[in-house]
């Protein structure tokens, strides 16, 4: 029984270890280990706001004008806005619209993008032309300006924001994976899968994609701080989330007026979208290095 267990225990070990190995690299950065911190900091409030608000009935259409404006105080620990609202029960609501915003995009992004790129890159011919022509032609044009345009002629909201951001960001998906396998489908895994009968749709999904992974996955790591950061700047500007939604973006365009006397009411959702981006761009950075050892490491081992 021992003998027969040991070729399914090995690769889960070996598995183990090589997992303990990347997570060894990883807190080798402590500005990487920061930036995991900041990001499970926001999940954590995103998940959890309900209960970790101290005011919850603030993040909708309360108003209390006796209490407008008041700074910091121990009842509220980062002040009030015009409204009389809790600014922080508000930022905490306003993490759950933010990271469920940017998961949102960034899944109908690679959900989009993805197959674009691996269709372009392996089949290629007329039609890989035709989607990299179309991808360039949204390449060649700003996100936040696309994004713009779009939720201009649609209703300004908090759902056409999102259509409009992945609207923008899907070609970013399309010309990632499209360079990644012009690249992979030279190795030699994929031309001993293809002398060995398999045919081209196993090889894209099954040989070539998977080893595509780990780049699209740093890609979606450091893009969701600044899908993020471009939702907030539409809200800003009044084409994403409305008023009274409790909306990071949304905060600072009413808390501008009141500056720079009543400096809380847009510092403080200001900063949180400051270290949002920070926190995963340093997740980012950190992944991607980690990922780089382990595929230089591959390639030795090839």
């Amino acid at each position: 029984m021992i003998a027969e267990s040991r070729p399914v225990a090995e690769p889960k070990v070996a598995r183990a270890r090589e997992w303990g190995k990347m997570w060894f690299r990883f807190r080798q950065s402590s500005l990487s280990v920061a930036g995991l911190g900041i990001v499970v900091v926001i999940a954590v409030c995103a998940a959890f706001a309900p209960v970790l608000a101290p005011h919850p009935q603030h993040a909708g259409s309360f108003v209390d004008f006796e209490n407008s404006l008041r700074p910091p105080s121990p009842k509220n620990p980062l002040g009030t806005d015009d409204a009389g609202r809790d600014i922080l029960s508000r930022m905490l609501f306003g993490a759950r619209i933010s990271v469920t915003l940017g998961i949102i995009v960034l899944a109908i992004a690679v959900a989009v993008g993805v197959p674009l790129g691996l269709i372009a890159g392996y089949w290629g011919g007329r039609l890989g032309d035709a989607i990299m022509r179309v991808t360039d032609v949204f390449l060649a044009v700003p996100p936040i300006a696309l994004a713009l345009a779009v939720t201009a002629a649609l209703r300004p909201n908090l759902t056409n924001a999102m259509i409009a951001i992945a609207f923008a960001w899907w070609p970013w998906y399309t010309r990632l994976v499209y360079g990644q396998v012009l690249s992979i489908k030279e190795e030699q895994f994929v031309e001993a899968s293809r002398g060995l009968g398999a045919g081209p749709l196993r090889i894209a999904f099954r040989e070539i994609l998977p080893n595509a992974w780990s780049t699209i996955l740093i890609k979606v790591t450091l893009d969701m701080g600044f899908v993020i950061l471009t939702a907030s700047g539409l809200s800003f500007l009044g084409l994403g989330a409305q008023p009274p939604t409790a909306e990071w973006g949304t905060m600072i365009a009413e808390g501008r007026m009141y500056l720079p006397g009543y400096w809380w009411a847009a510092t403080f959702p200001g900063f949180a979208i400051l270290l949002t981006v920070l926190g995963f761009n340093l997740l980012g950075d950190g992944l991607r290095d980690v990922f780089d050892v382990q595929i230089e490491q591959w390639q030795a081992g090839s």
